[in-house]
């Protein structure tokens, strides 16, 4: 878990020395989570909505309820619902819906990485989003998808491969 929380740090430097940095560009450092949408996409206080760099959850929206979103849902209410969250931008600013792509941090803890590594969600890469971190979370999907944690040992397909 530290070395996750100081990859996240690292990485968020790193992209401030490359112009990544959320800035006018591509909104705040920091809100207040007002609404959990899924498993992988918030409102942050303002009406803005942020969409997980990385991580793709099952569905538990629009009537839909792929197996595992219900977790995967009440997991990330569980982490962001109503915290102060640290926003990094990633490559691209927004996803092809509208929403600002960003890795998210709560108490110097990777959103993203989180739900890959408890099984929660499956590595979802839409380059340029996410080049400088791939690797990274794809090591973390490949333990769980080993000790068939969360998703990778409850649904069969799973919902996100």
């Amino acid at each position: 878990m530290r070395a996750l929380s100081l990859a996240f740090v690292l990485v968020g430097l790193l992209g401030a020395s490359c112009g990544h940095e959320a800035g006018p560009g591509c909104g705040p450092h920091t809100g207040r989570v007002a609404e959990v949408i899924d498993g992988d996409t918030l409102v942050l206080e303002g009406g803005e909505r942020i969409r997980y760099v990385l991580a793709d959850t099952p569905e538990s929206t629009a009537g839909r309820h792929d197996c595992f979103g219900r977790e995967a849902l009440a997991f990330n209410r569980s982490l962001v619902e109503g915290r102060q969250v640290t926003l990094v931008d990633a490559e691209a600013c927004e996803d092809r819906f509208g929403r600002r792509l960003a890795y998210v941090a709560v108490d110097g803890h990777d959103v993203s990485a989180l739900l890959v590594e408890r099984g929660f969600a499956c590595v979802l890469h839409v380059p340029p989003a996410g080049d400088s971190r791939r690797a990274e979370l794809e090591a973390l999907e490949l333990q769980a998808r080993r000790a068939r944690r969360g998703l990778w040992g409850a649904c069969s397909p799973v919902p996100c491969s």
